[in-house]
């Protein structure tokens, strides 16, 4: 029973390994290309469970069930390879030319496994037992697995040099079908020089395996994806881009938790204030204060280019200081105010700013450094008034 053993376990694995691929949960959005692989997991489900009965009929002798069973065997190879092609051409998504040879590839294979499968009936031309049991393989057979080698060759080499031509995502898909395929040829060889042998069950395990494991992976990156858009919206400020008060509560946590644990040997940050954006909202609109705003959130991201930067308030912005914003602190801060002073003379935005530094064993949370850059700020704001009067 050794044959059938191999059929038996490949079922246990496929069956664990594709579960959730094989199931049609009602309100899941599944595309075609999941669907199609949903086909082709069944054909070779019906497949192993072809394989198996024929290990047990044929190690038996049971002449007609082996036949009726053989019968069944090349016909759930037909469609499985019929399905594949399909799943192959929705999975990549390739030009047109590339899936009419696919598909009439799986067409044809398919056609012939049940055209002479019909004609056996009648003329043993692919296969027959003998009186003894023994099984007989005849030549169409070999035509049929013959033309699978070609087909799967055929793809290796395709996706295998297509992907030096795309890149990431994309590559990989190529990757999975062409070494899948890779692995279906080998073993088809295998099966056409020992046909009494479980190659072909081998191969398509094996096959799979190699997509099962890019599916999930294509699933996961997918996911994190569509997690980073949405993170990415609740994160920043519409109006300005840069990122908002939320993203702020969390930084500041994570800054908190690094104090408390002693983690942080060096933080700055600056606060800034859009000044006078109450008195342009009620003398030229909401409008003109948004614009005010976008200008302001420009003239901050484009002097401190390597850190983040908040919208703390309705006036109000924050960046924390990175890299080398952080080592030329004092540099940018004073061309930053440079280009206030000039805006205060020539018109722009006039934003107020300060800077907060940590200090060892002095700050015991975020917020003792946000303080002193505050009350910085606030002073900056004072001489920039009493500068327009």
């Amino acid at each position: 029973m050794y044959y059938a053993s191999i059929g038996v376990l490949s079922i246990i694995i496929h069956s664990i390994l594709n579960y959730d691929a094989m199931k049609n949960p009602r309100g899941e959005e599944r595309t075609e290309a999941h669907e199609r692989y949903r086909f082709f997991l069944y054909s070779i489900s019906a497949y192993y469970i072809a394989d198996i009965l024929w290990g047990v009929f044929y190690e038996t002798r049971i002449v007609p069930l082996s036949y009726f069973d053989t019968v069944m065997y090349f016909l759930t190879i037909g469609f499985t390879v019929y399905f594949w092609m399909r799943f192959v051409v929705a999975f990549l998504r390739q030009d047109s030319l590339f899936n009419k040879i696919i598909i009439y590839s799986g067409v044809l294979i398919m056609l012939l496994q049940i055209i002479f499968l019909i004609i056996n009936l009648f003329v043993p031309i692919m296969f027959r037992f003998a009186p003894d049991g023994q099984y007989l393989p005849a030549r169409p057979r070999y035509i049929c697995l013959a033309l699978q080698i070609v087909v799967f060759a055929f793809l290796t080499v395709y996706c295998l040099i297509v992907t030096f031509k795309v890149t990431s995502y994309t590559k990989q898909k190529y990757h999975a079908v062409c070494f899948s395929s890779l692995f279906m040829l080998t073993f088809i060889i295998l099966q056409t020089a020992y046909p009494l042998m479980p190659f072909y069950s081998v191969g398509c395990l094996i096959a799979t395996c190699i997509i099962h494991a890019f599916i999930e992976i294509g699933v996961k990156l997918e996911y994190s994806k569509k997690l980073g858009s949405v993170r990415e919206i609740a994160y920043k400020d519409p109006l300005t881009n840069v990122k908002n008060v939320n993203a702020y509560a969390e930084i500041k946590d994570e800054l908190d938790e690094k104090i408390k644990r002693n983690k942080i040997r060096e933080l700055g940050l600056i606060v800034f204030d859009l000044n006078d954006l109450k008195a342009i909202n009620d003398s030229k609109g909401h409008e003109e204060g948004d614009e005010a705003l976008k200008e302001a959130s420009n003239l901050i991201c484009n002097v401190f280019k390597h850190s983040p930067v908040y919208r703390i308030g309705g006036d109000e912005f924050c960046t924390i200081l990175e890299g080398i914003d952080f080592d030329n602190r004092e540099v940018l801060l004073n061309d930053f105010n440079k280009s206030v002073d000039r805006n205060l003379d020539y018109g722009g935005p006039v934003v107020s700013a300060g800077m907060g530094l940590y200090v060892s064993g002095v700050d015991m949370k975020y917020d003792d450094v946000f303080k002193r850059a505050d009350k910085k700020m606030y002073a900056r704001k004072g001489d920039l008034k009493k500068r327009k009067n």
